[in-house]
């Protein structure tokens, strides 16, 4: 039965990690257009989030956790030419969001399946540990 436990535990932990990086995606679509107001001011940058695996002493596995969300510095800001943009350069030039909405949309629905999978995993768990317990009465 300790089996059972823990793999509805590192279900649960996974379900919650990718619970964060839907909510993380969800704040890159949904600021992918926010531009700047002011000329020099950076547009939204994209954030991704991180992840680590960490010992569960009580039930001595290993589970997932959010490590830390950050700015996605590997991708470039995009620029495109408007010269009556208030938040233009000296060459009519505006940074945009480093956000591929493609890509976010991919992130998004291989998150959304990680989630399902470990739901599924959760409830496979628990209908063994009620056949379990209806042996045992």
């Amino acid at each position: 039965m300790d089996d059972l436990f823990k793999s509805m535990r590192i279900s649960t932990a996974g379900m919650k990690v990718q619970g964060a990086r839907m909510r993380v995606i969800s704040e890159n679509v949904a600021n992918a257009d926010s531009m700047p107001t002011k000329p020099g001011e950076m547009p939204y940058r994209r954030k991704k989030i991180l992840f680590k695996n960490e010992l569960d002493r009580k039930l001595d596995v290993n589970i997932v956790h959010v490590k830390k969300v950050k700015e996605d510095s590997t991708a470039n800001f995009k620029k495109f030419f408007d010269p009556a943009h208030p938040a233009a350069d000296e060459n009519g030039y505006v940074l945009r969001p480093n956000v591929n909405s493609l890509i976010e949309m991919m992130d998004m629905r291989e998150a959304q399946r990680s989630y399902e999978a470990n739901v599924n995993t959760v409830k496979a768990s628990k209908k063994m540990l009620e056949q379990t317990i209806g042996i045992l009465r």
